[in-house]
């Protein structure tokens, strides 16, 4: 890899190391408020609604700059959400903010890597992208955690600067500064990124047009072999994640007895997990044989499942670790898949953006039906046995679907086709 991947990893590390410890600052906000429990699951819902809602733009504005400085700008938007959190904006609408900016991030962040490098290093590049993303996660949530904690929170608040009066006095606005600097931090690293030299034709500004456009990029990845396989396995992945996040911080609570800053670390152990897997990913899965993992995936449910078993925390951290690491395993190549599979049938912004799509509909989707199941208070150990036997139930239907296709046309003969 060179020095721009380094650069590319740095930059993706600081922005979801600030994205994820901002989502506990904001539940620790809605704790504080006392807003029902059925909210908690909204915050994530409103982060990604930006994702469906900008598909058809974003992947044009990531494709109409150079990739480092459509980073930049946009990382400039989830400092202003993170602003707008301090200065007391509800915590929905200001993580909304901080998730607009993330949507236009992400077609910049993952399109850069079809530009910088040939198909035969994308799982690794997705590996090592991943798993610094897992440890981001971790720390991010470790973080959050930690910058709530009454007692660290006394000490941070103690702390003044000689001569200035900054007008921070609670623990959340001591936490929401330290994650301004950490984007700050983030934005550095995006001023660095090289320019690929890798310039599309003129994008479209027509509305109108760009749904179109957008139209026709998702019909085609859709229709062909490859992408649709890899597009549903992704878009189960990202919502049945997503959804896991708030699973664990509620089972924590009600089986563990663990308090929100405590529960945050077990985020961190299934992202420990998922880092394990990617890397492993990375190194033991060549593009050709990324298809092959996909009955981690049917696994991966029914572990979940017994989580409804477990009651003591060190019995919980090996369980949760197993679960990240399968979880990580299966989606880093079929992730690299996909976006091979993009960027030879379109330009790769457009290609994450249709991702990003899929992928994100799946999150509210699912965010919605744990909410609703949060609202008609079912105990959590149903809802686990729901969500993995749901997770497990598509995948094994995602599988048959190839094996049709197999049948059909050897459809495996596509990987490592040059673009069209």
């Amino acid at each position: 890899m060179n020095r721009g991947f380094y650069t590319i990893m740095a930059a993706q590390f600081f922005s979801s190391l600030a994205d994820n410890a901002l989502l506990i600052a904001a539940i620790a906000l809605l704790t504080v408020m006392k807003s029902p429990d059925w909210m908690t699951p909204l915050l994530k819902l409103f982060f990604v609604l930006s994702y469906v809602l900008l598909a058809a733009f974003v992947g044009a504005f990531a494709d109409a700059l150079p990739k480092g400085r459509v980073m930049f700008v946009t990382n400039l938007i989830k400092i202003f959400g993170c602003g707008m959190m301090f200065f007391d904006v509800h915590p929905l609408i200001a993580y909304a903010v901080v998730g607009f900016g993330a949507a236009a991030y992400s077609p910049a962040k993952y399109g850069i890597l079809t530009e910088l490098l040939p198909p035969e290093k994308l799982v690794a590049a997705n590996g090592w992208i991943e798993g610094l993303t897992v440890s981001s996660i971790i720390l991010g949530t470790v973080m959050g955690g930690a910058l709530i904690n009454p007692g660290i929170a006394a000490k941070l608040l103690a702390f003044d600067f000689p001569f200035f009066n900054f007008g921070i006095d609670t623990p959340a606005e001591t936490a929401l500064c330290i994650i301004a600097v950490v984007y700050l931090l983030a934005a550095l690293f995006n001023l660095k990124i090289p320019d690929t030299g890798a310039r599309y034709p003129h994008q479209e500004r027509n509305p109108i047009k760009l749904i179109g456009d957008f139209a026709h990029c998702f019909t085609t990845l859709w229709k062909d072999r490859l992408g649709q396989i890899s597009l549903s396995v992704t878009t189960l992945f990202w919502g049945a994640g997503a959804t896991l996040q708030f699973i664990v911080l509620k089972w924590a609570g009600q089986s563990l007895g663990m308090p929100l800053d405590k529960a945050a670390i077990l985020q961190g152990v299934v992202a420990v997990g998922v880092a394990i897997g990617a890397v492993a990913a990375a190194r033991f899965v060549p593009l050709k044989k990324s298809l092959s993992v996909m009955p981690l995936g049917v696994i991966m449910g029914i572990v979940v499942i017994v989580m409804t078993m477990v009651h003591s925390v060190w019995l919980a951290y090996p369980l949760l670790v197993l679960v990240g690491a399968l979880s990580g395993y299966f989606v880093v190549p079929m992730n690299a898949l996909l976006q091979h599979r993009g960027h030879v049938l379109m330009s790769a912004g457009h290609s994450i953006a249709v991702q990003n799509f899929n992928e994100n509909l799946s999150v509210l989707t699912m965010l919605l039906l744990y909410a609703l199941m949060v609202k008609l208070d079912l105990n959590i150990n149903i809802v686990i046995v729901l969500f993995g036997l749901s997770v497990s139930g598509i995948m094994l239907l995602i599988m048959r679907r190839h094996a049709a296709n197999q049948r059909e046309h050897d459809s495996l003969s596509l990987i490592g086709e040059h673009k069209h």
